[in-house]
């Protein structure tokens, strides 16, 4: 067994006791606690004040009459005033701080039982800290028939994660979070719901930048509203939720709008206006489409989120403001920084915590709770509630999960689609008629969606007849090189680039005549594309 080792306060009341045999008649917390019978202490490290060394001496002299084995290691630590939490935090931590640890050969015991209440606090912090590496030791006198001198002990784990029923709740806990974030909706899709748990403890315990990535409608802006009002609940914030869309701010209006102006500051400028970083002091601030921001307006949202200030247009100083910064995206924004549109700075602060929201498409198994989420809504709003007959749910549940539904507007495009049967069904059920002429409607307003969400350029040097003969495959295969010869100085360096593997394992390395003739298949040549 490794040695154990005890951290403890001389109790100058509870340890104190006249000289004579009666002290042996009294229960005192630092002398009892080498008596147990089931704890062996090897070193006890006993930590006194200077007007308190002729106890400290009688106590360590009685801990040797009944523990021989036990060595007591005398530490002054002077004091002024035991109730001043600033001066003994800092002279404990220093204490800590200057101890030579080493927990793979010693087990530590913080005793906490003795000393003033601040005392019993900073020694907890320090513990659950780890600048203390041990376990609680929590001492007290026997009652009724178990009283005696040596008293009773019982050491306290902080982590919590051993005791059974704290776990518990602690998993309860986090499970309603989870299902907060979530508004309830009992989603099936498992790395979704994982996402979703460590989302949920990042919102409760850290106040860094957040940062949520991916399509449009894929719940961005509803789950930042969800971790503001969660942190809300655990007294993480107390201000507002403030949502700008950054795609409407333009040119000077951009940063009136974020930063706020004085009165007079440009034409228009009719009446100071405090700014939206204002509004959020205190709360969150959600920049959804943050990709969108200038270079000016990136610079200033790294500086308020990093030192909380920021200069109005028009000011001669400078705003405060105190919010926690959630940003929403769906473009890639480290492929904006290799572009030069996007601030490296300013990306590495967000992408701390980023997390990437699936579209509707990925996520199939979570369509039909989805489906009952949105009936829900549509009640609360309407105050009258819609239902599916059985046979329309199943046919509306079989084409919305079916892969010939690629839902471009995620989620958005659900929640309307049954905002629309629920509004169009007679007697407050939709049936297969309603089902079956929202499916046609959907399916002509996604016909022709076969081009990529994002461009990938092809449209700058293909006319429309030749990319609507073109597989997905061929596409993107496609776009790869025309991007590559764009970016090459010659046909021979687009060659070796894009050949730069293969052309190893070949006597003749002619990339540029290779490359010539992939191009010409598309009626395409180099010196067009690099111009």
């Amino acid at each position: 067994m490794k040695p154990t080792v005890v951290f403890g306060f001389l109790g100058s009341t509870l340890d104190a006791s006249k000289l004579g045999p009666s002290r042996w008649s009294k229960w005192r917390p630092s002398v009892g606690l080498c008596m147990q019978e089931d704890l062996r202490v090897d070193r006890f490290v006993l930590i006194h004040g200077r007007r308190h060394e002729k106890l400290a001496r009688q106590v360590a002299a009685d801990i040797a009459s009944v523990s021989p084995e036990t060595r007591v290691e005398l530490r002054l630590l002077d004091l002024v005033d035991p109730w001043d939490f600033e001066e003994v935090y800092g002279k404990l931590l220093d204490f800590a701080r200057g101890c030579s640890f080493d927990p793979e050969a010693e087990d530590y015991l913080v005793h906490i039982t003795t000393g003033t209440h601040v005392i019993q606090i900073c020694l907890f912090l320090l513990t659950e800290a780890r600048f203390l590496p041990g376990r609680l030791l929590q001492t007290q006198p026997g009652r009724g028939e178990r009283a005696s001198v040596r008293g009773e002990w019982s050491a306290i784990d902080l982590d919590l994660s051993r005791y059974d029923s704290i776990a518990r709740r602690f998993a309860s806990a986090r499970e309603e979070g989870a299902d907060f974030l979530k508004s309830g909706i009992a989603t099936r899709n498992a790395a979704f719901n994982r996402m979703i748990g460590e989302i949920e403890q990042v919102a409760i315990r850290s106040r860094a930048p957040v940062l949520l990535m991916g399509p449009t409608g894929a719940g961005k802006s509803r789950l930042a509203r969800r971790i503001h009002e969660l942190k809300r609940l655990k007294h993480q914030v107390s201000g507002p939720f403030v949502e700008v869309n950054c795609a409407t701010l333009r040119g000077d209006g951009a940063m009136s709008a974020l930063f706020g102006h004085r009165k007079g500051a440009f034409t228009g400028a009719m009446a100071d206006r405090p700014g939206l970083l204002r509004s959020a002091d205190k709360g969150v601030l959600f920049l959804d489409e943050i990709g969108e921001l200038g270079p000016d307006e990136q610079a200033m949202i790294l500086r308020a989120v990093e030192d909380k200030r920021f200069l109005a247009v028009g000011a001669d100083s400078e705003s405060t403001s105190d919010f926690q910064l959630i940003a929403g995206t769906n473009r890639d924004l480290g492929g904006e920084v290799a572009e030069g549109r996007f601030r490296e700075d300013l990306h590495a602060r967000l992408d701390l915590w980023s997390f990437t929201l699936p579209g509707l498409a990925e996520r199939r198994e979570d369509i039909e709770p989805n489906i009952d989420f949105e009936l829900d809504r549509h009640a609360e709003r309407e105050g009258r509630r819609i239902s599916f007959n059985r046979e329309a749910r199943r046919l509306y549940l079989a084409f919305a999960t079916g892969e010939d539904a690629p839902w471009p507007g995620n989620f958005r495009d659900l929640a309307a689609s049954i905002t629309r049967m629920a509004t169009l069904a007679p007697s407050g059920r939709i049936d297969t008629a309603d089902v079956e002429m929202e499916i046609a409607r959907l399916r002509g307003r996604w016909r022709g969606l076969d081009r990529p969400a994002i461009s990938d350029g092809l449209e700058d040097v293909l006319d429309v007849e030749a990319l609507a003969g073109l597989d997905p495959f061929d596409r993107a295969q496609l776009a790869a090189v025309v991007k590559a010869c764009q970016g090459s100085r010659s046909l021979s360096d687009a060659g070796r680039r894009l050949f730069a593997v293969s052309r190893q394992g070949r006597r003749s390395t002619n990339d540029a005549d290779r490359l010539r003739k992939y191009l010409l298949r598309f009626g395409l040549r180099f010196e067009e594309l690099a111009g």
